[in-house]
């Protein structure tokens, strides 16, 4: 047995000592391909899955628990299709110190990825340097707190370790022609005007109003999609909050509200269920009910009829693309009339990912 063990265990006879250069400058040498992987967070699947569309969760031996609560729906689907996935080890977040060490290093995994928001945490765990002392590397990567400064040097760091460098970099192409799609056209706008949005987070979450985004995240995309970010002057990094009453004084043209499935955080609450085969009946009824919230009811967005709800996750993963198309049809409609973000999410997943695209990523109230 103990023999049997140390064979399992050894590296695999291709493997070669790489360097790569993570999110945070940090240099790390790595055994690579991968053949065992720890995602500290279960959202880092949206982009594992792409490099690994046969067999995503081949490379992967342990998860954070994330994925199940944070995006039920997409996780029903892999479940479905990869029933194992219901006994892989699982863990809590390192930024909530429910990171298990000891499980991680039983697990024998040649790499450990951690997104930069679980650093501080990591730190004061000294998580890095205990692992490093049994030979298990750890990359930062980030898809979430400066996502358009840090979501292709990911992709590349990933698709290097797992020898799918050249996907990598095919999916990096597809998603920049995309955002071009958008930027290209409004560049060629002569006086363009940018309405002014009010970005709110995960609206409804709680009964607080009213969670952002700085000038990074859905934040960027707005002013990529040839918007105004009411926020970016209000909030100095990422994420942050905004009093009601500003938003009231600076009546916004359109409202644009996060909402995703959170029935395992805040069952039966006023969030707005986006995300793979959602029920858009139920998400628009909610929206409307947010809508008529004392930040929001009397602005020129709601007059108007232009308030509008997109998948959370969009702010966790390699997708902003599709969320920035789907927002500039909102903002400038008679200019991106002819584009349509709900085919560019088809081939998305056509091409890269391993589940069937369903709709249910975004809506909006109707017009009177």
């Amino acid at each position: 047995m103990l023999a049997a063990s140390l064979v399992a265990a050894a590296p695999p006879a291709l493997a070669d000592k790489v360097s790569v250069i993570d999110v945070l400058g940090r240099k790390v040498e790595v055994e690579a391909p991968v053949q065992r992987v720890i995602l500290g967070e279960g959202r880092q699947m949206y982009f594992v899955a792409a490099l690994d569309k046969d067999d995503p969760f081949k490379r992967v031996v342990g998860w954070r628990d994330d994925l199940s609560k944070a995006d039920p729906d997409s996780y029903k689907q892999y479940l479905a299709r990869y029933p194992q996935i219901a006994k892989l080890p699982s863990f809590g977040g390192a930024k909530e110190g429910a990171f298990d060490i000891e499980q991680a290093i039983a697990l024998k995994p040649d790499v450990l990825f951690l997104n930069v928001e679980a650093k501080v945490a990591s730190d004061e765990a000294s998580l890095v340097d205990k692992l490093a002392a049994v030979g298990i590397p750890v990359v930062y990567v980030d898809f979430r707190e400066k996502p358009f400064q840090n979501t292709e040097p990911s992709m590349r760091v990933i698709g290097k370790l797992f020898g799918q460098e050249k996907l990598a970099e095919d999916f990096i192409a597809f998603r920049a022609a995309e955002i071009a799609r958008v930027t290209d056209r409004l560049a060629k706008t002569p006086n363009l005007k940018r309405p002014l949005v009010m970005m709110e987070r995960a609206g409804g979450y709680s009964d607080d109003c009213c969670m952002s985004f700085g000038s990074e995240n859905f934040g960027k995309m707005v002013e990529i999609a040839g918007g105004k970010n009411f926020a970016s002057d209000l909030i100095p990094g990422t994420f942050g909050t905004v009093n009601p009453e500003a938003v009231v004084a600076a009546n916004p043209d359109v409202v644009i509200i996060t909402g995703g499935n959170w029935g395992a955080y805040v069952p039966g609450g006023a969030w707005v269920g986006l995300g793979p085969g959602a029920d858009m009946v139920e998400a628009r009824r909610k929206l409307a009910g947010l809508a008529k919230r004392p930040a929001y009811s009397q602005t020129k967005a709601v007059k108007d009829g232009r308030v509008h709800a997109i998948w959370h996750q969009f702010y966790n993963s390699p997708y902003q693309f599709v969320a920035i198309q789907e927002i500039a049809k909102w903002l400038h409609p008679e200019l991106f009339k002819d584009l349509d973000a709900d085919a560019t999410l088809k081939t998305l997943h056509e091409r890269f990912l391993p589940l069937p695209y369903e709709p249910g990523y975004w809506v909006s109230l109707e017009r009177k």
